[in-house]
Parts: structure tokens; sequence; C-alpha cells
């Protein structure tokens, strides 16, 4: 082997930034190490064009795992120096997932007694959260903080003073994080001293003051260890051009592979071996992991872990060592270069396992350790661009947020004889064996494939974990309803089974003589006529390119103001088409895949309070963002706003922000939409055939319970019916058409007032009184709720606007089919307005969910 590829492999002939830096300007400046230590890559995200991709963290870029684990150790053992020994070892250190967790285990190694936890986006049931916080620019933010012991972040005993915690980040481009964590974790446990460290600071001098000035505001010391200093220089405009950019290279490399004839992604093919070779083979080891030693640091890692996996390490390498080929004497016959793969936040036994296998086999082969990521990253196959190619591979283990895509970078085309991928068992699932996998994925790219599989730790349960353990898991299709399950997780029970229905007037004839509410009961689902159907196919089809502007408007609106990765929540049923749209519009134009779940609110009700605790539970509150169809006269808005508060106001967590962004708001009720013109969105035409089959929302004493979630039916049976996805993919078709309008729009509505004018509401009480109804619950407003008043209620009377052309073609045709008569006015802020009977209509019912009773 040559001298070069024996010493540390942080230095490259061409610096891995180059590429970058010379078409976007990005300027990297610091000590003489930072270009050795720092790459530059590109990566679609609405607030961060560039990536800093570091050489010596062990992520995206393959490197001896002696030389990641060093990096971290020697840091941790700077740490100890700061504080000396007796306070070293009543430190605690709490690492970032999930990038950082290898490398704040190994800088807990370097405190040699220092108890380790890191943060994690993976909820595990009967653990309750000991904390959480954000990471503002990650692809993923919500952190959350597991510990099995509870008082391990406390810090100390009862009357000793808190030790020490040292908060661990692969880098600081602006601290915000750091922060975010600090501010969090001292309302709960209050200390003296902070330790920063990272391998590097990039913070900019205003950034710094912040800091400084934060922990003169809390009264606490904060200490900052990192290995290079230095900042980035960003010109003007550069998160626009970089987005640009990376559209330029995605649209390129897939012209390239179509041209070519392939079916992988861009990237995916290189390095494959040649046409006809079969791929790698894979097998199994039983590494015979110590019993009782956690995987890792999500629920903490003592010194009494690392003293037993320190032990046992020397004979699991010699398992890997025998599966690889090695002799009697560990000597490798076959593989010299070989990859240990870790997973997404299992980086730190991996890494171990590395070091050990670099040990035990000496010269005789070289490893090399990276793991697997959530982030979407730009491949460029260049040698001054950090990432080289990239494999695409589904999510398999089960996570929160739903299914998505996960990526291993700089793995194909990088000459690796064998790959030993190392997972935990809950992500050793049928979808990591699937023929699009990861095992899959790897075995074109290299001549043999090990699977070795840590037991996952599961904590002991404790009393106070019981809530979190009985919180119901979101329901998702096929098992529940047409929506592919990585569209949206309903935050439903399955009622399917049980008999709801009753036609209209005996439903309602129920209502008023018993005052039952709406929610206990559901109307017949209306099957519309065949003129009717092929009606909305046509009103789908002229207005799919209106409908593909507002998506992308108010999606874009979101990402600016909520980003970059917001949690969608949909209100059941007639927002959730719009959150998968939504949805589709983040993944499709800036490859994020954002969480999506359906929840349910009731008028007079208000949400299900469940649902809220288990977003809590499973992200950051103030992440949450609730969509809607459509506004009518804000009835909804005011009832959410009152819903979220009188649900903190009764213990609940904190920090929903309880505003609405919707599609259209012609009533000008909320900040955040596509539109404020009245116009035909075809999803209000119809009922669950355009919302993936599922009911309307039910709520009733008899079956669902306090800790339950509100329920809902799915309609196998209409199947024949469902035009759930033709509706989405008819107007998602149509967002590389709407893409610069849409992008005027959203500059344009950021820079605008939006504050609600509640026109529509005003315009609402005014009909009211006008047509004698004296109750505004009963006036209708807009195109979306005339539709319902036509499908679900017995109407009065429907107003439209004089000259309102194709848009209310439906409207009319319903109103003929039900024998309501249609007004034509004037001075109408809406489209139309659909009016039910104030006396003893059956289907009225005022703000309680309740039937209205006339005199």
């Amino acid at each position: 082997m040559s001298e070069r590829a024996t010493r540390e492999e942080t230095v490259n002939v061409v610096w891995s930034g180059n590429w970058v830096a010379e078409r976007l300007g990005v300027a990297l400046e610091g000590d003489g190490e930072l270009q050795e230590l720092l790459g530059l890559a590109l990566r679609r995200n609405p607030k961060r064009a560039h990536l800093l991709v570091s050489n010596v963290l062990g992520k995206h870029v393959p490197q001896r795992p002696s030389v990641v684990y060093g990096a971290g150790y020697g840091l941790g053992e700077r740490v100890r120096e700061l504080l000396g020994e007796q306070e070293a070892r009543r430190a605690v250190v709490l690492g970032y997932a999930e990038t950082a967790t290898g490398l704040g285990h190994a800088v807990a190694d370097g405190l040699r007694d220092a108890p380790y936890l890191h943060s994690t986006r993976r909820p595990v049931a009967g653990v309750r959260q000991a904390g959480g916080f954000e990471e503002s620019h990650s692809h993923a933010t919500s952190h959350l903080l597991l510990p099995e012991d509870g008082e391990l972040l406390a810090g100390g005993g009862p009357g000793a003073d808190a030790s020490a915690l040292v908060l661990v980040d692969d880098e600081f481009s602006t601290g915000n994080t750091v922060l975010n964590t600090v501010r969090a974790l001292h309302a709960l446990h209050p200390r003296e001293r902070y330790v920063i460290v990272a391998l590097v600071d990039m913070r900019s001098a205003d950034d710094r003051d912040r800091l400084t000035a934060f922990a003169a505001e809390i009264g606490a010391r904060v200490d900052l260890v990192t290995r290079s200093t230095g900042t980035v220089t960003l010109p003007d405009g550069v998160l626009e051009r970089g987005q640009a950019l990376v559209a330029a290279q995605e649209a390129e490399q897939a012209e390239r592979v179509r041209q070519a004839g392939q079916t992988e992604q861009a990237g995916q093919a290189e390095g494959a071996h040649e046409a006809g070779e079969p791929a790698a083979p894979i097998t199994r080891v039983d590494l015979d992991w110590p019993a009782g030693v956690p995987d890792g640091g999500r629920h903490g890692f003592t010194p009494a872990h690392r003293a037993a996996l320190e032990a046992a390490l020397p004979a699991m390498a010699d398992r890997i060592a025998a599966a690889l080929g090695g002799d009697e004497a560990g000597r490798v016959q076959g593989p010299r270069r070989v990859l240990v793969l870790g997973f997404e936040e299992l980086m730190y036994a991996p890494l171990r396992l590395g070091t050990a296998l670099e040990a035990a086999l000496g010269r005789d082969a070289e490893i090399r350790y990276s793991t697997t990521t959530r982030s979407p990253v730009l491949a460029v196959d260049d040698p001054g661009y950090a990432i080289r190619t990239r494999l695409v591979f589904p999510a398999h283990d089960d996570p929160a947020d739903g299914p998505g895509d996960r990526y291993a970078y700089n793995v194909a085309g990088a000459g690796f004889d064998a790959v030993v991928a190392v997972v935990d068992s809950t992500a050793d699932t049928p979808e990591l064996h699937a023929p699009e996998g990861l095992l899959a994925r790897l075995a074109p790219h290299t001549g043999q494939v090990l699977l070795a599989v840590v037991p996952s730790y599961t904590p002991t349960p404790v009393p106070h974990a019981q809530e979190s353990a009985v919180l119901p898991e979101p329901l998702r299709g096929p098992d529940f309803s047409s929506y592919a399950p990585e569209d949206v997780g309903w935050l439903l029970q399955d009622l399917s089974d049980t008999e709801l229905e009753a036609p209209t007037e005996e439903r309602e004839e129920a209502i008023q003589s018993g005052g039952a509410h709406y929610a206990e009961s559901l109307p017949v689902e209306y099957q519309p006529s065949a003129e009717y159907q092929a009606l909305f196919a046509a009103a789908l089809e002229a207005s799919a390119t209106r409908i593909a502007r507002a998506v992308g408007t108010v999606t874009e609106t979101v990402l600016a103001e909520r980003g970059p990765r917001p949690v969608l929540v949909s209100l059941a049923r007639a927002g959730t088409p719009v959150g998968v749209l939504m949805r589709r519009w983040a993944r499709h134009r800036h490859g994020l895949d954002l969480p999506h779940y359906a929840i349910s609110i009731v008028r007079g009700r208000g949400i299900d309070a469940t649902a809220l605790r288990w977003l809590a539970a499973h992200h950051d509150p103030a992440d949450v963002v609730f969509v809607d169809g459509w506004t009518g006269k804000g009835a909804i808005t005011r009832e959410l706003a009152a819903a979220i508060t009188e649900f903190e106001a009764s213990g609940g967590p904190a920090g929903f922000d309880p505003e609405i962004s919707v599609l259209a708001d012609p009533g000008g009720c909320v900040r955040t939409y596509g539109t404020r013109e009245d116009f035909l969105i075809p999803s209000a035409c119809l009922n669950s055939t355009v919302s993936g089959l599922i009911s309307r929302t039910v709520l009733r004493a008899d079956l669902v319970g306090p800790d339950d979630f509100h329920g809902g039916k799915f309609y196998r049976e209409l199947a024949d019916s469902d035009v759930s996805g033709l509706f989405l993919d008819t107007v998602a078709a149509r967002f590389d058409e709407v893409a610069g309008q849409v992008e005027d729009e959203a500059k344009e509505l950021l820079a605008a007032d939006r504050a609600p004018t509640w026109e529509g509401w005003a315009a609402v009480e005014r009909i009211s009184e006008e047509y004698g109804i004296h109750d505004v619950n009963l006036v209708k407003p807009g195109v979306g709720e005339t539709t319902r008043v036509l499908l679900r209620r017995v109407p009065w009377k429907i107003l439209a606007k004089r000259g309102a052309g194709a848009d209310l073609t439906h409207i009319r045709l319903l109103a003929e089919q039900r024998g309501v008569p249609v007004e034509e006015v004037d001075d109408l802020p809406y489209s139309c307005v659909g009016l039910i009977h104030p006396r003893f209509t059956r289907g009225a019912t005022g703000a309680d969910g309740k039937a209205v009773q006339g005199a």
C-alpha cells in the first residue's frame, strides 16, 4: 500500500469544494486545516443551498475508522483537560442526531468516565420524552431526548450542583441549534456551565456575539472546543442560484439516464460491475453483541456499558474478518478494500466495529467507514465536488414520519471489494431486503455484502412512560384509505365495520329530536350520477393549472415562514388532498419529504386532543402547520384557535400555532393561502371518492374513548368510483408548468400585508339578516361550502354572483337535481353562497354542531 494510502486521508489533490465555489462564489476561509476537513456540496433546502461535507465525520465521505474515532476522542480529551479530571467525571455529554451521534460518543469516550446521550428522531414506545429542541436548517428538524434514566440530564443528585453539560455537533454554522438546546434544557435543569464541542466553528461575528449574550442572560459559563475555525462567505442571491443549479443538474442527470435507457436514478449506476456480471452475494454475520450493552446513546450509554463493549469488540471483529474470508490468523485472503457502512443514527457501533476490524487486519486490508443518511444531497461526479455518487433506497426502520427515501453517498464507484452493512434490529425489516432496498442497491457496486445486526436496546419500562405507551399509531394506506402510505398518516381510529350511516331525513330527525351532534353519525355517501362525474372530470381538467399554482404558492409560503421541514397536519377530510399536494410540491421542487398527517376537528367539540398529544410526542408542536382546502366565513379558523387554547389550558403540550394554511381564502380569514379568489376546487365536488375513500370524522362517546383518536370509515367498496389518485396526479402534472408563476406570486405574498380582513364574515352576517335567517352558521359561503350544502344538507336556496361562469356549473347541476332555487345577486364577495333554512330544516346545524331549533 502506498504511503499516501496509509496516512490520514483528509487531503485531496483537488479540493472537494472547488466545484461549488467556482459556480456560486462560495468561499471557505479559515485556518490551514479547514479545506482538509471540509468539502462542499449542494442540496435542495429553502434556507441553505450549500452543505459543508466533513472528511473526518464518517457520514458522507468514507474515511478510515481510526481517523473518525480519533477526531472525536481527541476533542473529548481537550474537554477533559478544560474541565479537570473531577468535573469531567461528573459531566454529561449530549450529541446531536443524526450526524453527530458517533462523534458525540467518541467525545464522551475521550472524557473517559462521562455518560452519553444523543438526541433522536425515532420515538420509542414506553420511553417518556425528557426534552426536545429544533435544528432549524436541517432536513429533519425535530430532536427528541429519550433517556432511560430520567435524572441523567439533571446532572447531579439531590442538593448537588448540576454538572457541566457537553454539547457535541459536527459543525457550528449559526449556533441556533445550540441556543435552542440550551434554552430548552436550562429551563428544566439550570446549570452553571456548558461546553460546546464541534469539529469546525463557522459562525459569523454576529452569531458569536449572540451566544455570548445568551450565556450572560442565563448566567452560565459557555466554553467552546473546536478542531478548526473559519467562515463561509456567501454572495448575494446564492440561495436562489444554488436552487437553480441543483434543478439544472438534476434535469441534466435525468436526461442522461433517459437517453441511456437506464431505470436507476442518476448516480446509482456509477461504479457498478460490468453488464451481465452477477450482483454480490449477501451474507448475514452473527456479531454475538454483548448482552445488556445498548446499540448507541439513544437512551443513554454509561461507563459500564463502554467497558463491556470494549471487551467484546475484538471477538466481533474476528467474526467479521472470518466472514470476509480471513484465515485462522485473521488475515484476509479475498477483499482488500472494505467499507463498514452504518445506518443513520447508528454511527457509534459500526464505527467501533470498524476500528476493531482495522486493528485486527492491519495492513492486510484497507478499511473505510461511513453511514447512510436521511439528507438528500445532489451528486456530481467531479473531483472538485464532495458527493461524487449516491445510492437511493427506501427507509427500512418504519420511521414515525412515514416512508421516504434514504441515501448512501460515495459508495458507488469507490472500488470497495466488500461492504459490511451494520443496522439495528429495528431496521432489519423486509424493506431492507426488498429488491429496491439498501442491500440490493449495494450489491451491484461491490464483490461481497455482509449484514451485521446489532440488537436494538429496549429500555426498562418506567411508570411515568405509560401515557406515551398507550397513544395509538396513525393509520396508512392501503389498509386505511386509497392514498399511498407515504402520502398521509391518518390520526384516526378505523370504524369501517361500524354501522354509522342513515338516510339524511332519518339522521337529521334523530339529531333534532334528541339534540344529537352531527359528528355522532354519518350521512349516506352521495354517489354522483354519470353526468355529474363527467362534470367533475371536465372541471378538474379546466382548473388543474389554477390549483397547481395555489398549491405551489401556499407551500412556498409555508416553507419560507415555517420551514425548512414543517409537519403538515391537514384537517380531515377536505384538507387532506391539499396536504398531499403540498407534500408532493415540496418533494418535487425541493426534494423534501415532509411529514403529513390528517387530524379530526369537530365543530362545537374542538380538535382531537389525543392526536395533538401524539404529534407533540413525535414532533415539535412549533413545526406543525394545519392545512385545509379553503375558508368560508372562517368558523373552523376560530374553532381551531379556541381548541388549541383549551388544549393548552388543560395541560396539553404547548407550542401549536393555530393558524390554518389553505388553497383559497375568499373570506380573508387567514394569513397563509394560495389565493383569495373564490374558485372551484374539484375536490369539493365529491365526498370520500376524492379524499382517499375516507368518511367525514366521527366523535361518539360509546366509540371514542378519552385516549382514542376520533373515528373514520374506509369505504373500500367504493374503489371503482375512486378518483383520489386522478385528482392528485392531474394537479401534480402541472407543477413544472406553473413553477415560474409560483415563484413570483410567493415573493409578492411574502412581501405583502396578509393580515386577515374577515371580509367574508361581515358579508355572511349581512346575508343572514337580509334573508331573515339570523344565524351565521346556516350561511355557507364559497364554492366549496355551497357544494357541501348541496351534497350533505337539505338546502333552502343558493345565491350566485351575477356573471359567475364555469366555476358554478356543477353548483347549478346539483341545485337542479335537488330542486333548489338559484338566485343571482350583485355585490357578493364570493362566487356563491349556500343557505340552509332556519325553520326545522333537516341538515341545519349551529355553532355547537347540533340542530338549530326554529320557532
